[in-house]
């Protein structure tokens, strides 16, 4: 089944939401700092900061579900009728209201005649597009998470846009659920179109989807980059335990010219420089009666990365992203 039908779009433009000191203040709390953050046409995008951040107060001005106090929206390169552009967005934000003893189909058909959409077959479209054509009478308050959150997206989806907002819409699924969301998401982007602006805690997954990154802490975007960025920045490193750090890189520094380092605690060191082989890493630690518990060469991955991004790399290493 063919979901999209093609039509013209009066927002041409390469850049389907874009910024300029996107400020927010609840209360006397600033909440967003002067962002500016910029989704181009075709990006799944991936939002990522910890709780707290303004992932999803930025959505919501997005999505006009609240007013900055200061600073420019421009949605599909328009900032002066938003309106119009926000008619080209679906979104999830929080959890979706579904009536929970009707189908999804019948849910679905609600929000059509709601929404005034004149074509009945959009449902049985989006029915198939999220997985959902077999479910038959099936109430939702009976749906796996993973079903509410795929009719969650069928909604967002009933008037064909051309960019998603989607607030965690991951979290809380099991590994089925994840990939079910994840293949759905990579289809409506490679095949559709559709851009994505994304934000979820679960990091490994929106690794293996997104093609360009914000990183916000504090109300702040600390950095915005592409995949291959990412990937670059992502350098290897060698993870060197030891029975005294300190001891062991003076030695490497004599021997091996070790230059970019960090040691971690009294008995981590991560060395950074190209070229080193591990064997003679652990030849120079063991001559020189070190103790070496272990020795081994990994890819920092995007948790890592973002946690030096907002300076909490050291603190928090070997822990995790605080849900």
């Amino acid at each position: 089944i063919k979901f999209f039908k093609q039509r013209k779009t009066r927002f041409p433009a390469k850049v389907n939401i874009s910024t300029k000191n996107l400020y927010k203040n609840y209360s006397g709390t600033d909440v967003l700092k002067n962002i500016n953050i910029n989704v181009n046409k075709g990006d799944i995008y991936a939002l990522i900061g910890k709780n707290g951040a303004g992932k999803t107060t930025l959505m919501k001005i997005l999505t006009g579900q609240t007013m900055q106090t200061d600073g420019e929206v421009s949605l599909f390169g328009e900032s002066e009728n938003l309106n119009a552009g926000r008619h080209n967005i679906g979104t999830i934000i929080e959890e979706p209201s579904f009536f929970p003893y009707l189908s999804a189909r019948k849910n679905l058909e609600y929000y059509r005649i709601q929404r005034g959409i004149k074509d009945k077959s959009v449902v049985d479209e989006l029915l198939y597009k999220v997985g959902l054509e077999k479910t038959g009478k099936k109430s939702f308050k009976n749906f796996s998470l993973g079903m509410k959150q795929r009719l969650g997206i069928a909604l967002a989806l009933m008037n064909s846009p051309k960019l998603l907002i989607l607030d965690e819409p991951i979290n809380g699924l099991d590994p089925t659920g994840i990939v079910e969301v994840r293949n759905l998401l990579k289809d409506l982007n490679e095949n559709e179109g559709v851009t994505i602006l994304i934000s979820s805690h679960i990091l490994t997954e929106l690794s293996s989807i997104a093609t360009r990154y914000g990183f916000i802490n504090d109300g702040k975007l600390v950095q915005e980059l592409t995949k291959s960025e990412l990937d670059k920045n992502c350098t290897n490193k060698i993870v060197l335990q030891v029975g005294e750090a300190k001891k062991a890189l003076v030695v490497m520094t004599r021997m091996l010219n070790v230059k970019n380092f960090n040691i971690i605690n009294d008995n981590t060191i991560e060395i950074y420089d190209k070229n080193l082989a591990l064997k003679d890493i652990s030849k120079a630690v063991i001559s020189n009666d070190i103790e070496l518990y272990s020795l081994e060469q990994k890819k920092a991955n995007l948790e890592e990365y973002f946690l030096d991004v907002i300076g909490e790399g050291d603190v928090m290493r070997g822990g995790g992203l605080s849900a």
